[in-house]
């Protein structure tokens, strides 16, 4: 399952695993997955959601057990807690697999925006935990704490039959595959940041690319629902999770039968600082809140999305 695991410590107090997992993890039978959206510069909610789910402990280690725990990208930017949330991200990469868990953290477009220089959402409360605009510079260039580990993340991951990712993979790109999906974004990223986020011959990190893609979220029924389902047959999944489009009202939402679910309800402060993740057990899909818990498991007689055939756009 991993690939590559190195320890490297750059900034003083501030030690990042640099490892890069497999773009498939199968499972031998159903285990827990819990996969959270952005969170965007809040360490306060995102621990309240870590706990809430049974994912760390008072003393914010982890003790999810076996779990997987999935987390779609756009870690920063609008808040200011970006380096203690890479922190706490990476410690419990690697607690997780000590006790059987995994943790798969992905890019957002923010990651990637900041990656290329664009800080247009970068707060002067959020610079000056860097001490200041020329670190936070040199943390995001390929050899900065920040930058060398963000490269080495994929854009997405499939476990089992569900895939994640940050904005939706459009059909064009499923039908590339994940693997090459995360091999175009190794391989482009480094030319994408030194060009100031203009190289980008695949068009990966485009409007259509899978950090910023908002179709699956907003186009109209049932019409996006064809779409993803030849997305979801050309990836062999029977569902995709993401965030990036906000779901204002603080609850996660399924579309087309389940097959599409958004995870980004605002957790940070900035957008009212809501409580919640995504649960996956197999089919079993449930949305944990501070008041309880809320199956969004579809309808068991329904169609699933893989059918094997070929579909052309």
């Amino acid at each position: 399952m991993k690939l590559i695991n190195t320890l490297f410590c750059i900034v003083s107090t501030i030690c990042f695993i640099s490892t890069v997992y497999a773009t498939t993890t199968l499972l031998d039978s159903p285990r827990r997955i819990v996969s959270m959206g952005d969170l965007h510069g809040d360490l306060k909610n995102t621990k309240k959601i870590l706990r809430l789910s049974g994912l760390i402990d008072e003393n914010d280690h982890w003790s999810g057990g076996d779990t997987i725990y999935v987390q779609t990208g756009d870690v920063l930017d609008r808040g200011t807690d970006t380096i203690a949330l890479y922190k706490l991200i990476q410690q419990l990469r690697k607690e997780a697999p000590e006790h059987g868990g995994l943790v798969i953290p992905l890019l957002g477009n923010h990651e990637i925006m900041n990656l290329a220089g664009d800080w247009r959402y970068v707060t002067k409360e959020e610079t000056a935990t860097f001490g200041g605009y020329n670190n936070r510079v040199r943390a995001f260039q390929k050899d900065g704490f920040l930058g060398e580990y963000l490269m080495q993340l994929n854009m997405t991951t499939k476990v089992d039959g569900t895939v994640f990712c940050h904005g939706g993979i459009h059909p064009n790109f499923a039908r590339l595959g994940l693997d090459t999906i995360n091999d175009y974004t190794h391989h482009d990223i480094e030319a994408y940041m030194a060009s100031g986020g203009h190289a980008d011959p695949h068009k990966i990190f485009g409007d259509k690319g899978p950090t910023w893609y908002r179709g699956y979220a907003l186009a109209d029924e049932p019409n996006i629902c064809e779409f993803a389902d030849k997305a979801l047959t050309y990836m062999k999944a029977e569902r995709m999770v993401m965030g990036h489009t906000v779901q204002r009202d603080g609850e996660i939402r399924t579309r087309c039968n389940g097959k599409i679910i958004l995870v980004d309800i605002g957790i940070s402060w900035v957008y009212g600082g809501y409580v919640g993740a995504l649960e996956v057990v197999g089919d079993e899909l449930t949305a944990i809140y501070e008041n309880g818990r809320v199956s969004l498991t579809p309808p068991k007689n329904q169609p699933k999305a893989f059918s094997g055939v070929h579909l052309e756009l």
